[in-house]
């Protein structure tokens, strides 16, 4: 096994640990507004993304590194410290990062199946993963937060305040 996949594949992990932790505030941040339907299927998502990560990484014989794993969940949690506009309560500019920050974790994840499966040849080593269907998946879970992502942009930082 190459070396540098292995190094890959961790970091791609953690980032995946990253973004499921930040979908499942947000969606528990939002449970009660129009952006927690959407937010919910997206996380639930995220998270059955996370484990077929898992499960292709046993299958190609990596260990996944706990170090790189705990420190992207920490600093999802760190995350949460950052100055928001308010000083103990979520607000309009918190959701919009967010959602901004899922809108970029999901263009990653969507390039990172396609690296997989034509620069790693996973598609060929590990036939029974569906990278299409996953690629495919990573576009509709854009494509149903983006109208959340505009709105939540143009509340948070639109001209009135």
């Amino acid at each position: 096994m190459n070396h540098f996949l292995g190094v890959y594949l961790n970091d791609q992990l953690a980032m995946g640990v990253l973004w499921r932790d930040l979908a499942r505030r947000a969606q528990q941040e939002n449970r009660d507004t129009e952006f927690g339907e959407p937010l919910a299927e997206v996380a639930q998502q995220i998270g059955e993304d996370v484990e077929t990560f898992r499960e292709l990484m046993r299958r190609v014989g990596v260990p996944m590194n706990p170090l790189k794993v705990g420190m992207a969940a920490a600093a999802e949690r760190l995350g949460r410290l950052k100055l928001n506009g308010r000083l103990s309560a979520y607000s309009p500019l918190s959701r919009f990062v967010e959602l901004e920050f899922l809108a970029m974790g999901i263009d990653g994840k969507k390039q990172m199946w396609a690296t997989l499966r034509d620069q790693a040849e996973l598609g060929k080593r590990v036939p029974e993963v569906d990278f299409d269907g996953l690629i495919e998946r990573a576009d509709t879970q854009r494509k149903l937060l983006e109208p959340f992502r505009a709105r939540a942009g143009t509340e948070a930082l639109g001209g009135a305040s």
